[in-house]
């Protein structure tokens, strides 16, 4: 079987459920180094915007993986990168529209959103993910580490424009870090900026994997709980509970050809995960998904990692603890 380059999933997604993701851009070419990502580092940053991928190819695999009839609740342009940095993402919308009535999803950090071409792009997708983690732009610059063009001033703007002008849904993420922005004149700040914007839903996140800097600390639930009272409109907290990342998954197919070392290959190349999360994603029993991790540790192609009382497996040169 030929394997996929670009398309992974469905993967299990606290906001989405199973989500058939989509990697328009190289691993870590992002406008953003955030302190919390759980990829690791940023390797380029940049906002120049062209066609890492051609369009062609994301097509022709999504076509593949569509014609499996695995379930998924969204196709979601996200993965190990910032997405509307593909100068292609207009056409890619409007080419997936027309082959799945699958809603389609963008996950975004929405530093490009000020620019009228991205929002362009943007227009024809059902669902778009933008983030805000920070209410000025000392904190901007201190938890995003963005590139150099894009300013809080400018970024916020732009979120503010994208999210009045737009017709599908927009939910806004808040990642907020303990004793840095996880407070509440922090958290007022963002709450400010976000009632100027036309939003949906407003998620409250915190690190919950492995982030790239080891001084990046999550915010605990009860204090994700009383921060909530800030926002106005619907807000609800997507930061999972200890105990929620390992809840058992559906018994699945321990023999479908989603069990393979490369589907979890796949998965791992663009997030760590726990074997929850695998099984999860590719709808095999627990046991079998650990029975697969621990034959790729032991041949040296992922690793493990520990945070917050969890086992994480990841791609080796991936994390940078």
């Amino acid at each position: 079987m030929k394997r996929y380059r670009y398309v992974y999933g469905p993967v299990p997604s606290r906001r989405l459920g199973r989500s058939l993701g989509l990697d328009l851009v190289p691993y870590k070419t992002c406008s953003y180094d955030c302190v919390y990502c759980h990829l690791g580092r940023t390797t380029d940053k940049t906002v120049e915007r062209r066609e890492y991928v051609p369009v062609a190819d994301l097509l022709e695999e999504l076509r593949r993986k569509l014609a499996e009839g695995k379930k998924a609740d969204y196709v979601s342009l996200a993965g190990s990168g910032e997405p509307t940095l593909h100068s292609g993402m207009g056409e890619l919308i409007r080419r997936i529209k027309g082959m799945s009535d699958i809603p389609l999803a963008v996950f975004t950090n929405g530093s490009l959103l000020w620019k009228p071409e991205v929002r362009e792009a943007l227009a024809g997708a059902d669902l778009v993910l933008p983030s805000l983690d920070a209410g000025d732009g000392e904190l901007f610059r201190y938890v995003n580490r963005p590139h150099e063009e894009v300013t809080f001033d400018r970024m916020v703007e732009g979120l503010e424009a994208f999210t009045r002008g737009y017709g599908g849904q927009v939910w806004v993420e808040v990642l907020l870090l303990g004793g840095v922005t996880g407070i509440r004149g922090e958290v007022e700040k963002i709450a400010r900026h976000l009632a100027r914007c036309r939003v949906d839903r407003i998620q409250l996140n915190t690190v919950a994997r492995p982030p790239a800097e080891g001084f990046a600390r999550p915010v605990t639930q009860g204090q994700l709980r009383r921060l909530q009272e800030i926002f106005a409109g619907k807000t609800e907290i997507i930061a999972p509970p200890a105990a929620d990342e390992d809840r058992p998954p559906d018994p699945g197919d321990p023999d479908s050809p989603a069990s393979s070392g490369d589907a979890v290959m796949a998965l791992l190349e663009r997030r760590p995960a726990t074997s929850g999360d695998i099984a999860r994603g590719l709808g095999m029993h627990t046991m079998e998904a650990l029975k697969r991790l621990e034959a790729l540790r032991a041949a040296g192609r992922v690793e493990t990692v520990s945070t917050g009382g969890r086992t994480f497996y990841a791609v080796p040169g991936h994390k940078r603890l």
